[in-house]
């Protein structure tokens, strides 16, 4: 996704009337976001990490793309996410389970074209926790399912 100068100032403007102060941005391949700073408001981005699990550690708001490793990276954190959707795959798993996950209380999704309106209209306080997961469960599960739980 290419972010343009005006999307991020409107963005950026949005985010600080609701108290946010620095966006950090991880643009990849994209283009180095070029906007004027919003006075109050620190602009940061970088390309690409190896983890980005400090950034979601110190967040006080993801906004992330809706694969699946982010998204339970970001719950399982208890950090408050909004998914943005690639509309253009095919078989368009992401909206799947964007749209889940938010029946489910537990995160807001948007396209790149109502993101704004999404950070508008969104009350952090709605959102519920994600439930810790349970290895021994998963474990138990493919236990079953491979046929070695016959040998206990």
């Amino acid at each position: 996704m290419t972010v343009g100068a005006a999307y991020v100032i409107i963005v950026e403007q949005i985010l600080k009337s609701k108290g946010y102060t620095k966006l950090k941005m991880q643009i990849g391949n994209g283009d180095i976001p070029k906007c004027e700073q919003i006075p109050g408001m620190q602009l940061d981005y970088y390309r690409f990490k190896a983890s980005i699990t400090e950034d979601i550690q110190e967040a006080n708001l993801v906004v992330s793309h809706a694969g699946a490793g982010s998204c339970l990276e970001v719950l399982e954190a208890r950090k408050p996410l909004v998914v943005v959707i690639n509309q253009q795959l095919m078989d368009n798993h992401q909206l799947e389970l964007a749209e889940q996950l938010h029946a489910d209380g537990h995160l807001f999704y948007s396209s790149c074209s109502n993101l704004g309106t999404t950070l508008e209209l969104m009350d952090l306080n709605k959102l519920k926790p994600f439930p810790a997961g349970n290895g021994k469960d998963f474990v138990d599960f493919l236990d079953s399912m491979l046929g070695f739980n016959k040998f206990l």
